[in-house]
Order: C-alpha cells, then structure tokens, then sequence
C-alpha cells in the first residue's frame, strides 16, 4: 500500500462516496485509529453497511448484533426493552461502543441501550473483536463497537421509508442528503411505534421480572440526526454531528414496568495535515444518557449520566507503509437523579502509542496505553499482533493483549450496595487467526483470562473483586457466492467457565456455547429474496447453572421489488416456523410476524 493512499484513505475514511472511488474494500478505522481496508487489518472485524442493513432489512440494533460472529444477544421481551451485547463471552459490560468515535452508555449501569440505538440514522456498523484498551481504555475486554450516522455528501438526494407490520408495528423515515463533492450534510428523522406483546413470563418471589402481568408492552422511539462537514483543499477536514433518541418503554416489573429514556451524542471532529506525511486529528464530544422510570404511570426512579471526552491524535507515516501514531483522551463522567450517590463525577486520561509497520514480509502492530482514572488511580495495558501472509494469499495472525473494566458508579457510590474501595477487572487475551485469499474465510482461536471479576459478597454486604473466568472460543466466518447466492456465515463455538471457588467449572451466564448465524441474498435485477438463520446452544440464565435457556433456531426471510422509479416495496417474515424460545429466562421473544415496509430511493 502506497503513503499517498495511507493519507488519503485516513482523510476520507468516513466518507463513502469517496470509498466507493478508491477501493472496492471496505474502509474501517476503529481497529487501529487509523484508517485501512478490512482485509489488510490484522483484528477480526465485522463492517455492516447501509446497504447490508437494508438489504437483509433490518429493523433493530439488537437484531443486526445478534449472532454475528463473537457476539450473544440477550433482550427482556422484545422491541425497545433491555437488551444485553455479550462479546467473546466476556461480560455485558465489557463492550466498549462509540457513535461517531464518542463514548456512550450508562456510567451508572456501565453498559449501553442498544434497544435505543436508532438504526434508521446509522450508515455503518463497526465491530472489532478482542481487547482493544490500548487504544480506548475501560471496558473494551470484549471488543469494540461503533457505529456511524448518515453522512451524506453528492446529490441532493431525498430519502423515505413508511410501513408496518405485526404486533402493530408503524415505522417511518424521512431524509435529506447532499452537499457535492467537497462537502457534505444529512439530515434524517426516523420514529417507530408498537403494541409489543407480554414481555415476561414471572411470577412474584420466582424469577424474571419478579412480577404476574401479562398484557402488552409496547414501544415508541423517535429520532434524528444532523452531520455536515467540509474538505477543504489544503487536507483539512471540519465534521459536526449530533444523534438523539427519544423513546417509551412499557415492561413487567415489581417496582416499575414504565420508561422514558433519552439518548443524545453532539460532537466535532478536525483534522489537519501539518505536514505531506503527517495527520492530526482533534474530536471533541458529549454524550448523555436519561433515563426516567415509572410504576403504573408513578414516578419511581431517573438516573442520568453526562460524558464530556476530548483526543488528540498525531499519525506519522514513514518508510515502508510505517505509522506510528501517538494521542492522548480525556472523559470526564457526571451522574445525577433521585438517587444520592456519595460521588458523582471521576475523569480518566489516557495516553496511548502505536506503531504498525511491514517488516520482512511481516505485519507488525505495538500498542501501548496508560489510563489515569480520578477513582482509582493507574492502569498500563498493550497489545502485540503479528501478522505473516503466505504466496497462496493466505495470512496468519498471533496477538496478545491486556485490558481492563474500570467500576461502574452503581458498583462504587450505589447507597447500601456500593464499594468505594473496588478495583478495575482485568484481562490478559491470546489469539491465533488464519484468513483465507481476500478474506473470504477466517477462523480465529483465542482465550480470555478475567481476573478481579466484580461479584456480591453475601458476607460482607458489597460487591468485591473476587471472582475469575477464563473463556476459550474458536470463530469461523464465510463469505461465499454459491449459484448467484451471496451466503455470509459465522459460527461461534464458546467455553465461557467461570474459575470462582463456588462456582468454578460453571458456564457464564447467558452466554451460549454454540452460536450461528447464516445470510443469504440474491438479486435478481427488479427482485431480491434472502434469508437468516439464528441459532443458539442451551445456556444458563444464573451463575449456578440451575436455570437452564433452552436452545433455538429461528428462520427469517425477505423479499423486495422495484415498484416505480426508485420506489421498492420490501416484504419481510420473521420467525417463519413461529419458534417458542427465550434469550433470557422468563422472557419471550416475538413470534411469527410480517412486515411491509416502502422505500423511496432516487436513481443514479
């Protein structure tokens, strides 16, 4: 790969107009912080597009998360209610996600409202797998995730979607993008309504949602997003973007069953080329979560969490395709709501360095990072990767890496819960990888070694750093074309152990030991058909392994036509065989149901 296409690849790596020009292979960025194509980065990636999400219509952020390759999904009973991302069999919390390079989430909770996430105002999806606090600190144990909202840039062009469907399901969608060839803007409103269907199956003093109330529970979320920017000659880059979520939530619960939540990133990014083989890039953000609760329309409970970050970030390219990048990250972290908490705010900085360079037919990858947290003081993490291709255009991979999970302000400050005196999880990773020619195929082996796990000590009242895990897992991915079928899929074979004394030898708690997820989708000019397969291994609902989730399989299917100049209806069925089944006890998951969406899409 040649410098001139190392820095413009870097420049234009959220652009994908200018994607489209200069490579046919996807261009992701959240591996290194820098930017390359998907099948020269050494980490196991995932890049979901546009046009993948429209494509295999997908209708939810949990529903484009669920089995892919590494990851378990588990969701409180449908549309809009709590959903947990489990990655590499690592915790829930052990999955760092971005929107637009912005940390988001719950400092109270530590995780994030994927079932908030609006996928209509996403552009891409982002999924690394493996640590990556080398680069981004706290939480990425499990891997990383970010997701990009529309960027627009071209053409005016409009763009609109209505329809509905089962469980008496209206979505739309509303946008307008443009802005030539130097700039560009997107402006996009997307909303969805439901009646949703009973969420939980508990009984009092039993299990689930602790509660007997089998009616409805539906969902609304209405969203927008704003991005707009400008490339100016000289190789600046200014970009501004702002997201935000508002939705209500209806759920079975024994002190609450009612929810309103606002989720909303504002940011800015600028980067500058002092020099022909040099980049800087400066992003400043804020992120909010709101979170308000109620029982029977009577207020019970609002958690807020408000995140102010900033980085810099300096690349320098040299000989022999080398980039070392150094940068430093700040993330100050306030919470507020109905509870006292003893602290409300910490800040955490971090200063990281990173090296990749080609030597003698060898791709190299050092990291190294230093957090300084307000709370807890000190935390050193790196990572090495070693990546070697054959003549065949097969490649082989080794890395290691350590991370860490810093505590969430529930597990710290919580009134009557909360341990001050807690440490951060930390983990120690090894991966061996083998991709095949372009990357149509990989399997990747690797094991996680988490110590100073974070449990409730009965005894003394309080979370503690005791426990342990190790989790060994094998991933196999493939992307083929098998009589005009495009067919992606992956297949994840876990051992998630717990190594605590009480419990050692037990499988991790919704985490299933067999995982697969199959696409596929044809396109036959004015039609296209497709289809998924999910399917899950028996898990467990508890440490103890006393409540077992039976195992699933669900198939999906769809299909779309042109119906006049960029207007295409698209037909989708879900759960074809109406599939019994739960991803965590006591809650159900939708049945068999069918969807009729209309998309307007002008013709280029």
């Amino acid at each position: 790969m040649s410098r001139r296409f190392l820095l413009g690849a870097a420049i234009i790596a959220v652009s994908p107009i200018a994607i489209a020009v200069t490579t046919t292979d996807p261009i992701i960025v959240t591996a290194t912080r820098t930017a390359q194509t998907v099948d020269e980065t050494l980490a196991p990636v995932t890049v979901i597009t546009r046009e993948d999400i429209e494509t295999r219509q997908i209708r939810s952020m949990p529903d484009l998360l669920a089995n892919q390759p590494g990851i378990t999904v588990s969701n409180n009973g449908g549309r809009g209610k709590s959903t947990s991302v489990f990655m590499r069999g690592t915790e829930s919390d052990h999955v760092l996600v971005l929107i637009d390079g912005i940390k988001v989430g719950s400092a109270t909770l530590g995780t994030t409202p994927f079932q908030d996430l609006p996928i209509d105002e996403v552009e891409r999806v982002e999924i690394v797998r493996g640590p990556r606090a080398q680069l981004y600190g706290s939480e990425a144990i499990g891997g990383v995730i970010q997701i990009f909202t529309r960027r627009g840039g071209g053409e005016l062009t409009p763009s609109v979607s209505f329809g509905g469907g089962s469980y008496g399901t209206v979505e739309g969608s509303l946008g307008l993008s443009g802005g030539g060839n130097d700039a560009w803007f997107n402006i996009h409103l997307s909303g969805e309504d439901t009646d949703g269907f009973n969420a939980c199956n508990g009984e009092p003093g039993v299990g689930g949602c602790f509660a007997n109330e089998p009616d409805d529970d539906g969902y609304s979320n209405t969203a927008g997003s704003v991005r707009a920017g400008y490339h100016f000659g000289n190789g600046t880059e200014l970009d501004f973007h702002w997201l935000q979520s508002d939705s209500e939530s209806e759920f079975d619960g024994a002190f609450q069953n009612e929810g309103e939540s606002t989720q909303e990133v504002l940011g800015s990014s600028l980067r500058l080329m002092p020099t022909d083989n040099s980049l800087v890039t400066v992003n400043l953000g804020v992120s909010e979560d709101r979170t308000e609760n109620f029982k029977d329309g009577v207020f019970a409970s609002r958690f807020d969490t408000d995140r102010d970050s900033a980085s810099l970030q300096g690349d320098y390219f040299g000989a022999s395709d080398s980039i070392f990048s150094l940068g430093l990250d700040y993330i100050d972290d306030n919470v507020s709501g109905s509870t006292d908490f003893e602290v409300t705010s910490r800040d955490n900085t971090g200063v990281f360095a990173q090296y990749q360079a080609s030597i003698a037919r060898t791709d190299v990858l050092l990291g190294l990072r230093h957090d300084d947290n307000e709370q807890f003081g000190g935390n050193t993490t790196g990572g090495i990767t070693l990546g070697r291709a054959t003549d065949n255009g097969v490649r082989y991979t080794f890395s290691y890496a350590t991370a860490f999970k810093a505590p969430s302000f529930n597990e710290l400050y919580f009134p009557g819960f909360g341990n001050p005196d807690l440490g951060p999880e930390e983990s120690d990773s090894i991966e061996f990888g083998i991709t095949g020619v372009g990357g149509r195929w990989s399997v990747n082996l690797f094991q996680t070694d988490i110590n100073d796990l974070i449990s409730f000590d009965a005894a003394a009242s309080k979370p503690v750093n005791v426990d342990e895990a190790r989790i060994r897992g094998v991933e196999l991915v493939t992307n083929i074309s098998l009589h005009e079928w495009n067919i992606i899929a992956a297949l994840t074979l876990l051992d998630p152990e717990s190594r605590a004394a009480a419990t050692r030898g037990n499988q991790l708690p919704r985490r299933a030991k067999e995982s697969l997820r199959i696409d596929a989708d044809r396109d036959y000019g004015r039609y296209s058909a497709g289809a998924t397969v999910h399917a899950e291994g028996r898990k467990y609902d508890n440490l103890g392994n006393t409540l077992e989730i039976d195992s699933y399989i669900t198939l999906d299917l769809r299909a779309a036509m042109d119906i006049a100049s960029g207007w295409s209806a698209e037909l989708s069925v879900v759960n074809v065989f109406d599939e019994d089944y739960e991803t965590a006890a006591f809650y159900n998951q939708p049945g068999r149901s069918a969807y009729l969406m209309f998309r307007y899409r002008p013709e280029r």
